[in-house]
């Protein structure tokens, strides 16, 4: 049996100790100090059924103390506020953020939440098929119209919050542009959903194909009306200038019987509150003629 030696390796036991009041030395000769930080806010185990409608805030401001040499040390990642929302279901609720819901690196204290009581809004999860409505821009070559646009696949599955999913119309994708083109442009490009509430159920990216043919016959519809699609129910809208002239292109007997009120120009409204919005104008696809041009292109819409 080994007997204890407290003098075994008494050298290096002298360096450890020696080390470790240098380090006391340091971290006791820094002044303490206080700090104020805006820090992310972290939403954790929210049921799988649940959505929260438009969260107010997706940061806090803190107060913490500690050396300031570690507070000076101290990165935007380095602090997160986490809110638990296991216990969420639909309707409005408060949650209080606390001091001991920060997380925070050693030797810092968080003294302080601002603001310390959240409330936020649930509503039941729902999901829709909506149609993908390629966005398409720029002007194809003199001569030449876009005849069709299509997409593959045609429609995605949306996800978000009962209230939100029940207006939303259609899923958006990024800009295909077909400036100058005089053939088909195919591109690839991933789709989305206009509202900050809604997502894709399974996030995709589509096939966009644009088929561009030449238009010998180019006409002006003076005074086709805007209509206003997708407004909230409890809310009005108005367009400035209510009519527009749209500029079209196609065949001569396809724009000899075609007349203003065939051309549905329309402003999508999803998820828009009241205010004072600059809106483009966009107009129905059809087969039978294409859109070479708008005038005016971009309406003001009041919504009260």
């Amino acid at each position: 049996m080994m007997r204890f030696n407290p003098f075994r390796n008494f050298g290096l036991k002298i360096v450890s100790a020696f080390i470790a009041f240098l380090l006391w030395l340091v971290v006791a000769g820094e002044q303490p100090a206080e700090r104020g930080l805006r820090i992310p806010l972290e939403l954790q185990n929210l049921p799988q059924s649940i959505e929260v409608v438009d969260l107010p805030i997706e940061t806090v401001d803190v107060r913490v103390r500690g050396p300031s040499g570690t507070l000076s040390r101290l990165g935007p990642g380095d602090l997160v506020a986490v809110l638990d929302l296991q216990s969420a279901r639909p309707g409005p609720r408060l949650f209080h953020v606390t001091p001991e819901q920060v997380r925070a690196p050693f030797g810092v204290e968080v003294s302080q939440v601002s603001p310390p009581t959240l409330a936020l809004r649930f509503e039941t999860s729902a999901s829709r098929i909506v149609p993908v409505a390629p966005a398409v821009v720029g002007e194809v070559a003199p001569g030449y119209v876009v005849s069709k646009v299509t997409t593959e696949p045609p429609t995605v599955e949306v996800v978000g919050p009962q209230s939100v999913i029940s207006q939303i119309s259609e899923a958006l994708t990024e800009p295909v542009s077909v400036e100058g083109a005089t053939n088909t442009v195919r591109e690839p490009v991933t789709v989305g959903a206009a509202s900050p509430n809604v997502r894709l159920k399974n996030p995709q990216r589509a096939i966009v194909a644009v088929t561009v043919v030449p238009a010998p016959v180019e006409k002006i519809l003076e005074r086709v009306p805007v209509h206003l699609r997708n407004i909230a129910s409890n809310l009005t809208a108005q367009s400035l200038p209510p009519v527009v002239n749209v500029r079209v292109r196609g065949s001569q007997a396809a724009l000899a019987r075609l007349r203003s009120a065939a051309v549905n120009a329309f402003v999508d409204l999803s998820g828009l509150g009241p205010g004072v919005y600059e809106l483009p104008v966009r107009v129905d696809r059809t087969t039978s003629f294409g859109v070479a041009g708008m005038q005016p292109a971009v309406v003001q819409i009041l919504i009260e």
